[in-house]
């Protein structure tokens, strides 16, 4: 009877659970609704996670690893209720004279900010290489943290999913301590804040061309806000990567393969003109901050400890200790 009560006991926690988990979803689907506006992407992610968690085990473990890209996705959408630009004021010029202050390119025109010299001065081979490592820029992190499920190393997933999260949260705080309008912007619009301006793809449409298909078109078309382009973030994903490729002593040409798409997405992101020279080395102190608070700062605390080490177990499959 013992028995009998404690599998009963187990199978009403795993109702209840499944009951939270779908009123999340629907509170989740509801809210976006009325604050935000569904879109086909929102019910995309809805219905991933949903397939994940009442698949089985192990894609619920999967769910649970790749959480914080959810949570990632999820943030970044919400900043359209409240854009940055409505908290204080956007910098137009003041970035762009520093830009060319410090990295300009002397010409017969004038001296140019990198990214109209690209514009000016650009290749077939150049944009491919900057498309295909544009691509990779969640892609990557993703894909760093699929391997370290599959080859079982939980509490590196762990760690290296939740300081992904933790490196977007400082970033997004500085979308909203320092609004900044990126190069595209400058070159098409002037220095005048034009609110509500859509996104647009820069130098990525040349890929898009180049393939017939509008991939950068329909990714930038979603953009929640052009005015948070200082840091890039684009700049910190691989870079994270790279960093906890190297800390958990991966095979070298995983970590070389981490570094060469870094380097390849800092030069897109110039080359593109989305982003300054300024904004990718703000982007790489972003990510070396957040990378430096979490494994230095807060997972030095006991609790922040023992939260790692039970969330690494949920991931493994294990209860908690």
């Amino acid at each position: 009877m013992r028995v009998e009560n404690r599998e009963l006991n187990t199978d009403d926690r795993k109702l209840k659970v499944k009951i939270v988990f779908a009123a999340l979803i629907a509170v989740y689907m509801v809210a976006t609704a009325a604050f935000v506006g569904l879109r086909p992407d929102h019910w995309m992610l809805a219905a991933l996670m949903a397939a994940l968690f009442f698949g089985s085990s192990l894609t619920r473990r999967l769910l649970l690893a790749l959480l914080p890209f959810a949570i990632f996705a999820m943030s970044y959408d919400w900043m359209r209720v409240y854009p940055n630009y409505l908290v204080n004021d956007i910098d137009t010029e003041p970035l762009f004279r520093a830009e060319q202050r410090l990295f300009g390119i002397d010409t017969a025109d004038g001296l140019l900010v990198p990214s109209q010299w690209f514009a000016l001065h650009h290749s077939t081979p150049a944009d491919i290489f900057a498309g295909i490592s544009y691509l990779m820029w969640v892609p990557g992190p993703i894909a760093f943290a699929l391997w370290l499920f599959a080859r079982g190393q939980w509490r590196w997933c762990t760690r290296f999913t939740w300081t992904f999260l933790l490196v977007n949260l400082v970033g997004f705080a500085g979308y909203y301590v320092h609004p900044a309008a990126p190069p595209w912007y400058v070159l098409q619009h002037g220095f005048t804040p034009i609110l509500d301006t859509p996104g647009n793809v820069g130098g990525l449409l040349r890929f898009d061309q180049l393939l017939g298909l509008p991939v950068f078109q329909s990714i930038y078309a979603n953009n929640s806000n052009v005015f948070a382009a200082m840091p890039s973030l684009h700049s910190a994903y691989m870079l994270i990567t790279t960093i906890y490729a190297a800390k958990s002593r991966q095979p070298w040409p995983l970590t070389a393969a981490c570094a060469l798409l870094c380097a390849g997405i800092w030069f897109t992101a110039v080359y593109s003109g989305h982003h300054y020279v300024l904004d990718v080395l703000a982007g790489i102190a972003t990510a070396v901050v957040g990378v430096a608070l979490s494994e230095y700062g807060l997972q030095r605390l006991p609790a922040v400890q023992r939260v790692v080490d039970a969330y690494s177990r949920l991931v493994q499959g294990q209860a908690p200790a």
